[in-house]
């Protein structure tokens, strides 16, 4: 496993993250959860990403209890704020912010996060009251820095320029071979100020793995057919970009790769990008995964992707 910087902080992060959005939330039994977190760990993966609203605090109770036995020091944890928690518990109020760090925290069993992030860009909440908020929570030792999740350029650079705040130093956005939306600006914006992005989905709910073969229906057993974890991947099962997938399993298979890893890969070539957020319910997805550290594409291979994708990956968003 190698080891990135995170944007400006002092934190390094594993480039693979584990994550735990359908997963942990009650996607999978506990006992497989607590076995892909040990696999991860085996693995050299050290960075954790939960959030509060996954499963309405339940992934970040089953992490706390998992975690509670490992030393802090071993372990990057994030966690995020804004998701509907409650009929009254929205957003990034300088009120949600405090009593849900708390909350976070208490599940969590931990006196800190080593970053809190804002899940959504509230627009019912003045920038600056939730900008100075979060600064509260990490002067008071409850988080060691901040990020956000699926903000526009005009929404970063205008907390950016809120004066006497802490500074966002990630970024958490979709990002894959399917989904390119952040090059055009956010790449852009986020590496002049010193932000990385830790990227969520970059195997586009599993269609990157090769799993899913175009004409056929889903494998029994996969995300797809899951009714609790299967209502994001369907977007991505159409012919066109399976037969995508097909071609790049071909790149994959010639390299001595998993599909899947040839597809972190591609994320992981970027040096902006210093980790990527997978999630996994069993552990020998975590170890393949976590496999994908370290590959570096040449030149020719990446040319040969992006010809796989013509005309299939999604820039717009």
């Amino acid at each position: 496993m190698r080891y990135r910087r995170l944007g400006s902080s002092d934190l390094t992060v594993s480039e693979i993250a584990l994550g735990s959005w359908l997963t942990y939330s009650g996607g999978v039994a506990r006992e497989q959860a607590v076995a892909c977190v040990d696999a991860a760990f085996e693995a050299g993966i050290t960075f954790i990403d939960t959030a509060n609203v996954y499963g309405k605090g339940a992934a970040e109770e089953l992490l706390g209890d998992v975690l509670s036995s490992r030393p802090r020091d071993s372990y990057v944890l994030a966690t995020k704020v804004y998701g509907q928690m409650s009929s009254s518990d929205r957003g990034l109020s300088a009120a949600q912010i405090h009593k849900q760090i708390d909350a976070s925290l208490a599940r969590l069993r931990t006196d800190f996060v080593d970053l809190y992030q804002c899940h959504r860009y509230d627009e019912d909440t003045p920038l600056e009251e939730t900008m100075a908020a979060l600064t509260e929570v990490v002067r008071a030792g409850k988080a060691r820095y901040l990020g956000f999740s699926e903000w526009t350029p005009e929404q970063i650079r205008a907390a950016l320029a809120v004066p006497d705040v802490e500074r966002f130093v990630s970024s958490q956005p979709e990002y894959s071979l399917l989904q390119r939306r952040i090059e055009a600006e956010v790449i852009p914006l986020c590496e002049t100020e010193g932000i990385s992005q830790v990227v969520w989905s970059p195997l586009a709910q599993g269609a990157l793995t090769g799993k899913y073969r175009p004409g056929e229906a889903p494998p029994e057993g996969t995300r797809a057919t899951s009714s609790s974890m299967g209502q994001f991947v369907g977007r991505f099962l159409r012919d066109d970009v399976l037969e995508a997938v097909q071609r790049l399993g071909a790149i994959a298979d010639r390299l001595g790769l998993t599909t899947a890893q040839l597809a972190l890969a591609w994320i992981l070539r970027h040096p902006n990008v210093a980790a990527a957020i997978v999630g996994a319910s069993r552990p020998e997805q975590v170890v393949e995964n976590a496999a994908a550290s370290g590959v570096e594409l040449d030149a020719e291979t990446l040319a040969e992707i992006e010809l796989a994708f013509s005309g299939v990956a999604s820039r717009a968003g």
